[in-house]
């Protein structure tokens, strides 16, 4: 063909009904996208990522400076369209910078998304279990830890014990291995508990827990288990789910 010629076709258009959930992750998370992909890959859900801007290490100067990019980056996301739940993927970054703040920026960009974190999610499933002693593992170093504690004293729940890493490091936490999971949660005090409360979006728990429930006679809800369910609660994907533990189970 010596000459352009371009050959012009009618497309058929339709909507989408799927529900939109937009994720806000950690620009060094690398554990969250793949847990949601492991979930929701055959739902009747379209998921869309976006990397907000945070700096390791886990200090409250980097969680309040990522504050300021909740905005931009959730605008990112799908800009101009209705997106029905966004979910800002960071436990101990939504205790430190406030759940109310982090909905008000999201909010600018998506006026009536409803929104979900891994602690709010975390806190809904304890409430709807009527869970209220709480032993907690955590990959962060004390002086998160304690904003951690001193949050869910706040909301109500009875702090059985405290467990953590003590890393700094999203990329250190991601390489925890599922032996040293396993082994330290085998050997916590799980006696008098209602739940253990994993934290942390970056810790690679979720395949591990509905065996650990299983054997240890216990309740596990981790980050990325909670704010994952919570995001089908919220977008009404009620389809049966299996393998990642007895939250999925809760309606």
């Amino acid at each position: 063909m010596n000459n352009f010629n371009q050959n012009n076709f009618k497309a058929d258009l339709k909507g989408i009904n799927f529900s939109k959930v937009g994720v806000i992750t950690l620009s060094t998370d690398l554990t969250i996208e793949q847990d949601y992909r492991k979930v929701c890959y055959n739902l009747p859900i379209d998921i869309f990522f976006n990397r907000i801007p945070f700096l390791n290490p886990l200090t409250h100067e980097n969680y309040i400076k990522m504050a300021d990019h909740i905005y931009e980056t959730t605008n990112q996301i799908l800009p101009n369209e209705k997106v029905d739940v966004v979910a800002y993927g960071c436990t101990s970054g939504t205790i430190e910078i406030g759940e109310e703040r982090i909905k008000s920026e999201i909010h600018k960009s998506k006026v009536d998304a409803l929104i979900t974190t891994p602690i709010t999610a975390a806190i809904k499933a304890f409430k709807l279990s009527n869970f209220k002693k709480i032993a907690v593992l955590t990959p962060y170093p004390k002086e998160v830890n304690v904003k951690v504690y001193e949050y869910l004293i706040k909301h109500g729940f009875d702090i059985k014990s405290f467990s953590s890493f003590n890393l700094n490091y999203d990329s250190e936490i991601a390489k925890v291995t599922s032996d040293s999971l396993v082994q330290t949660i085998s050997s916590i005090d799980l006696t008098d508990i209602d739940c253990l409360f994993v934290s942390c979006t970056a810790l690679k728990i979720l395949d591990l827990i509905e065996d650990l429930e299983e054997n240890l006679k216990t309740n596990i809800i981790s980050s990325n288990q909670a704010i994952i369910w919570d995001s089908l609660r919220l977008s009404k994907t009620n389809n049966k789910i299996d393998g990642f533990g007895k939250l999925f189970k809760l309606h």
